[in-house]
């Protein structure tokens, strides 16, 4: 790889720019104007390049991140450098496809996610309870899903908004996935009134968890 190459592709990124993409994506917390869909036919295009990836990672740019993410090998990174990702990660776009597309398919999602669980910076917290939410669903066995239920019940509700959104959607993954931790999992999110009011467009499930677990439920039944 040359610098040439990663900045061929800043500069192809630049005529992807679209200024009424940034407006949106910003009122998100998201730095970039790039169309998504744009954004993976290029990826598409460049393939997996590991050594690219890395120095479109370099340039700081939100969307090179993106795009680095679709074109690195997730099983490449050694544990310390995912967890140098996931605190440069920035935008909650960053950080959300470098969870689901690069650390579960990585050997040290799990060393990771009990790591991050535990991190003071809510963020990266986020991340680990994205790992265990996960869990829940894929590979439960050895997760004490009651001791999980409680620190939920203790402190979803003051949680900083992306560490509380993780949590919650763990909590409705414990609820729909577990049957004889359902009844509490509804309980708690009643309690607590997370994400109640939360703004739900028509046909889409609402993320309040009694009413994504009973709705995720009712579809699963024959």
């Amino acid at each position: 790889m040359t610098e040439t190459t990663v900045a061929e592709v800043m500069a192809e990124l630049a005529t992807l720019e679209d200024p009424r993409i940034r407006a949106v994506n910003e009122s998100h917390g998201d730095d970039h104007g790039v169309n998504l869909g744009k954004l993976r036919a290029l990826a598409k295009r460049l393939k997996t390049q590991q050594e690219l990836a890395l120095g479109l990672w370099e340039t700081g740019d939100t969307a090179a991140k993106l795009l680095a993410i679709l074109c690195c090998r997730p099983k490449a990174f050694g544990l310390d450098e995912l967890d140098t990702m996931v605190r440069q990660s920035g935008s909650p776009k960053v950080h959300d496809w470098l969870v689901n597309y690069v650390v579960k398919k990585s050997p040290h999602a799990e060393e990771l996610r009990v790591a991050w669980s535990a991190d003071p910076d809510p963020v990266v917290a986020s991340a680990g309870w994205a790992l265990t939410t996960e869990r829940v669903a894929k590979k439960p066995e050895g997760l004490d899903l009651t001791a999980l239920l409680d620190v939920i019940e203790a402190e979803m509700k003051g949680a900083p908004d992306r560490l509380q959104w993780a949590m919650n959607h763990c909590l409705a993954q414990i609820g729909i996935e577990h049957t004889e931790h359902r009844d509490r999992a509804i309980d708690i999110g009643e309690r607590l009134e997370v994400l109640k009011d939360y703004p739900t467009p028509p046909n889409c499930t609402s993320p309040f968890a009694p009413i994504w677990i009973t709705e995720l439920v009712r579809r699963r039944q024959p």
